[in-house]
């Protein structure tokens, strides 16, 4: 089952999205990773998938979304080092007739809440919420792969660092 994804994505810059749906725990991880493919499982509320996606051109990603069952993703992900996980709550909601998704990251990814909102065309028109900040979609450290890697808590640390090995 091939699907085109192109996905916007936002840092969240206000409370205004809350309360707009009921938070989903997430957890996930990745089985497998290059530079242009990723192999996730993931447990959303009590249902268990298996994605595989890779690059295209822009925003554009192919993705393979198949249901496995609860207990071989739960077998997966706790195969994977405690580091790798990804927590999260997904709030999934419509506004001004789109549908929004809004990730509240748990963990070591804690303090980080982004908004994506799936569309048609790179270029399609939508609403944007009041809520709304900076746009991150081309900026790869917000993909939940590189979230994986390093944690958004770490980012600060990181930056640090090479400031000092300047």
């Amino acid at each position: 089952m091939k699907q085109q994804e192109i996905e916007r994505k936002f840092l969240v810059a206000g409370e205004g999205w809350r309360g707009l749906g009921e938070g989903v725990p997430y957890r996930q991880g990745y089985i497998a990773r290059t530079q242009d493919r990723t192999v996730r499982v993931r447990v959303a509320g009590d249902k268990g998938y298996l994605t595989i996606k890779y690059r295209g051109e822009g925003i554009a990603r192919s993705e393979f979304e198949y249901d496995i069952p609860l207990e071989e993703a739960q077998a997966l992900l706790d195969g994977l080092a405690p580091g790798e996980i990804i927590e999260k709550l997904r709030y999934t909601f419509e506004y001004e007739g789109d549908v929004w998704e809004v990730d509240e990251f748990l963990g070591a990814n804690e303090g980080l809440i982004v908004a994506e909102i799936e569309l048609d065309a790179e270029d399609q028109a939508f609403s944007r919420p009041p809520w709304l900040g900076e746009e991150v979609s081309k900026v790869s450290r917000y993909l939940n792969v590189e979230l994986s890697r390093l944690p958004y808590t770490a980012w600060n640390k990181e930056s640090q660092s090479e400031g000092e090995n300047s």
